[in-house]
Order: C-alpha cells, then sequence, then structure tokens
C-alpha cells in the first residue's frame, strides 16, 4: 500500500481520507485547523505541519483545499509540496480551481521530475462517504492509471479528459449545469409548496422521470427538512462560478444562466448564509417570493 501525503481534511477530504485508510494506506495529513484532522489522527494517520513536511518522502500526495490561492500555496509556496526535499512522483490536485493554475502547477512540477494531475471531483458529501464520486482528471494518463487503484476508493466514475487543465474544464462544465438545474429545483419546489402539495412526494414523482436529477433527489429532501448542512459551501460554489465565468469570458462565450444563476448566490452570501450548503439558494428564492 501507498504511503498518501493528504492535505485538505475539511468535509470532502476527511471522508475522502478516511476511505484510504480503511483502503490500508498510510497516511500522512496536514490541514490549516488541526482539529479538522482530529478523527484522522486517532484512526492512525501521522501529522505533518506542512504539505512540504507532508509530501517528504510520500508515494503520492493529494490535495483538496479551498481557493485557487490555497492551491497555489499548497504546491508553490516555500513551505509547498514541490519544495519538498524528496517529492511524490505523483501529484493529484482534487480541489475545483483554475485551469490556468493546474497546467502551471504541472509544468513546475515536472522540472522536478514530478508528473501532476488535475482531478476535481463531482458528487458532494455523500459521494466522498460513500466512494462514488466523479472524477475528472487532466494530464498524464501514464500518471493516471498508476494512480488509479487509489482513485478507485474515492469514485466510481475516472474519466481521463486530456492534458494538464482538462480536468478542471470539465468540472466548469459540472459547476455550469450544477448552478442552473440548483435555481430550477429550488423553484419547483417552492411553486410545490404554493400549490399546496406534499414536497416529498412530489420529489418521489418527478425524481424518476425526464426532470430527475442528482440535485433533485439528493438536495430536494434536504431543502424540504430545512436541513442546509453544507455537503458544499456556497462561498465555494461562488469561488468555481466565478472561474468558470472568467473562463467563458475567456472563449466569448455567453452564459447567461450561469450568470443569473450567481447573483442569486450572491444574494444568499449576503444573506449571511456562505458557510451553509449550496441548497440554501432555495433560502433566497423564499425571500424573493415574500415566502
Amino acid at each position: 500500500m501507498s504511503t498518501i501525503a493528504f492535505i485538505g481534511t475539511g468535509v470532502m477530504g476527511a471522508a475522502m481520507a478516511s476511505r484510504l485508510l480503511d483502503a490500508g494506506h498510510a497516511l500522512i495529513v496536514h490541514n490549516r485547523t488541526r482539529a479538522k484532522a482530529e478523527a484522522l489522527l486517532a484512526r492512525g494517520a501521522a501529522w505533518a505541519d506542512s504539505p512540504r513536511e507532508a509530501a517528504d518522502g510520500a508515494d503520492v500526495a493529494i490535495t483538496i483545499v479551498g481557493f485557487p490561492r490555497d492551491v497555489e500555496e499548497t504546491y508553490l509556496g516555500v513551505r509547498g509540496i514541490l519544495a519538498a526535499d524528496s517529492p511524490p512522483p505523483i501529484v493529484i490536485d482534487m480541489t475545483t480551481s483554475s485551469p490556468d493554475l493546474a497546467r502551471r502547477i504541472a509544468e513546475l512540477a515536472a522540472e522536478r521530475s514530478i508528473r501532476a494531475l488535475d482531478a476535481p471531483v463531482s458528487g458532494g458529501d455523500v459521494g466522498a462517504r460513500e466512494g462514488t464520486l466523479s472524477i475528472m482528471v487532466g494530464g498524464d494518463e501514464g500518471a493516471l492509471e498508476e494512480v488509479r487503484p487509489i482513485l478507485e476508493r474515492l469514485g466510481k466514475r475516472i474519466t481521463h479528459l486530456g492534458p494538464a487543465g482538462s480536468g478542471q474544464h470539465t468540472k466548469m462544465v459540472n459547476q455550469i449545469l450544477i448552478a442552473s438545474t440548483m435555481v430550477g429545483v429550488c423553484e419547483g419546489l417552492l411553486y410545490a409548496r404554493k400549490a399546496g402539495l406534499d414536497p416529498m412526494r412530489v420529489i418521489e414523482a418527478v425524481g424518476g422521470g425526464a426532470a430527475g436529477s442528482w440535485t433533485i433527489n439528493n438536495l430536494g429532501p434536504r431543502m424540504v427538512k430545512r436541513n442546509f448542512d453544507p455537503g458544499f459551501y456556497v462561498e465555494h460554489f461562488l469561488k468555481d462560478m466565478r472561474i468558470a465565468l472568467e473562463e467563458a469570458r475567456r472563449m466569448n462565450l455567453p452564459v447567461p444562466g450561469l450568470a443569473q444563476a450567481e447573483q442569486l448566490y450572491l444574494a444568499v452570501a449576503a444573506q449571511g448564509h456562505a458557510r451553509l450548503g449550496t441548497h440554501a439558494l432555495l433560502l433566497a428564492l423564499e425571500r424573493l417570493a415574500g415566502m
């Protein structure tokens, strides 16, 4: 079993790291807030004070942090992975981040004979716990095949999309789809409530038909139960939408649905809900509807 440096033990990372421990891998973990890694440490993971220390001598490094600036610091900072004396031969960034940054990390990693994969994920906290994530991979295909057994502990669909940055571009497609879908799910559930219907019965009725989606079937019931705990934070989704909008502008591509969704999510954040789950969009639409 490989020794894995795992950096980032938030909502997603902690569940993913736990699955790697279950598989028998030795884990060296780092997180800005040590308390979020305590459950992993209690199960036998080792602690490192920096990404550099975690990566030194490891077989593979996996990162899933918050924002592109965090990814940059984790890899390229003075205490970053690429500064390790003996860095791992393969590094995998599973954060949703900038395609340009993914390419830059891959180029700088190659200077140290390190192969870098950008491998963002989709599936939320449920997918992270159950190992059913969709993993979108950019970078060297040979490196992917070497670490595929590790990634198979985390996801059920692992797709190679092309050179460095391709995984991040694919994740932008994913987030564009989610943004408009979430608006539709919230509007549909508000319509059901206004019409006097039982929302849970409505979800049961439409969730298996043409309107069915992961969002309605997994997050719809949470909305009905007023459970807005984060599987994925509003503030992180706003970050993703900004990256997608920037990339779309660069390609001269109009994305009006995404632009509208971003404005609605800005309203969610302005109402003080940036640290709730993305399905908290319902709260902003309820306010607009006077409900």
